[in-house]
């Protein structure tokens, strides 16, 4: 199957190396879930209904035969490490005995990041990161259960206790469980688009953004649409994005005072109101980018940013581009 860029041709990327060659690096004491959420948003086959970037994808392990799983399974990989010397992305799945370290998989991902390869720790392999020297200096996160346990081993690493992922230069740190679904979607918006983004995260079922800085532990972390949830004040939110949506104008539509909303949407969502509300204005203003060609001035307005400059100010914030540089690279 030939990569996704060869049947794109136009398509740019944000990054300095297009992310064709994914190898994802298993060791003993495998955690399932991990392993499987990177298989489920890079390893998948063509899917033609979409369009979604299939990649030259690899499994490979210290010693390649029987891997010892955590859940009364065991893998069998046939390669080995060579597999990540030339790969694009570098992933490393979570391990339950993540404070033990193989030097040779410390080595292999020391000299995939120094030839600017893309290195994504999922959970407590971030852990190995760490170990490797990759951490220092670089904002990180973990599961919110070892984060205190991260800051005491690595002092260098500023860690990132209440996020769902951090993003720094070439390095990748994603929180627990579904959280690493998260990161890599993050990972494919910032190489391929939104587009492609959401139709992967259509493919697999889940929301197509959770912002990075979205909590990890919250009191609903997927609100239903009962009438003593938010779930449909957040539905009616994101089909009127262009009108006024201040916490005082949402908490008289929630029949609840301000502080008491406020309190509540924290709850249910991770975010402020406003930090919500804004991630949903520039998520449509990237929709917009990509495929249309109205103006900057037009897409303000209609995402609720009112004026370009609103806009440009919120969208470089988020995405680290202004919106005419993500049309250039994203607009098919």
């Amino acid at each position: 199957m030939p990569p996704f860029v060869d049947f794109l041709p136009d398509m740019r990327h944000h990054g300095d190396v297009p992310l064709n060659t994914v190898a994802v690096v298993v060791q003993d004491d495998a955690e399932p879930f991990g392993l499987g959420s990177l298989v489920e948003v890079w390893g998948e086959p063509e899917h033609p209904e979409d369009g979604t970037p299939v990649f030259d994808f690899r499994i490979c392990t210290p010693e390649p035969g029987r891997v010892r799983g955590r859940s009364d399974f065991d893998l069998y990989v046939d390669r080995g490490l060579e597999a990540t010397e030339d790969a694009d992305l570098v992933c490393i799945a979570p391990k339950h005995s993540f404070t033990t370290y193989d030097d040779r998989v410390l080595a292999a991902i020391t000299a995939a990041h120094d030839r600017g390869a893309t290195i994504y720790a999922h959970c407590s392999a971030a852990f190995e990161l760490g170990a490797a020297g990759l951490l220092d200096g670089r904002e990180c996160t973990t599961h919110w259960r070892f984060t205190d346990l991260m800051a005491r081993t690595f002092p260098e690493a500023k860690v990132k206790p209440d996020v769902l992922y951090c993003h720094d230069g070439n390095v990748l740190t994603g929180a627990g469980a579904a959280a690493g679904i998260d990161a890599s979607l993050h990972l494919l918006r910032d190489e391929y688009g939104a587009g492609v983004a959401a139709a992967v995260a259509r493919r697999i079922v889940v929301p197509p953004h959770r912002d990075g800085g979205q909590a990890q532990f919250i009191a609903r972390p997927v609100p239903d649409c009962d009438a003593e949830t938010l779930g449909p004040l957040l539905e009616w939110i994101v089909a009127h994005l262009h009108e006024d949506l201040d916490v005082e104008s949402l908490a008289r539509r929630s029949l609840m005072s301000p502080r008491t909303f406020a309190r509540r949407f924290r709850a249910e969502t991770g975010a402020t109101p406003h930090s919500w509300v804004t991630r949903q204005r520039v998520q449509r203003a990237e929709e917009l980018l990509e495929q249309s060609d109205r103006s900057i001035e037009w897409i303000a307005s209609e995402v609720g940013f009112g004026n370009a400059a609103t806009l440009r100010h919120h969208f470089t914030r988020v995405r680290g581009v202004s919106p005419q540089q993500y049309r250039r690279t994203f607009c098919a």
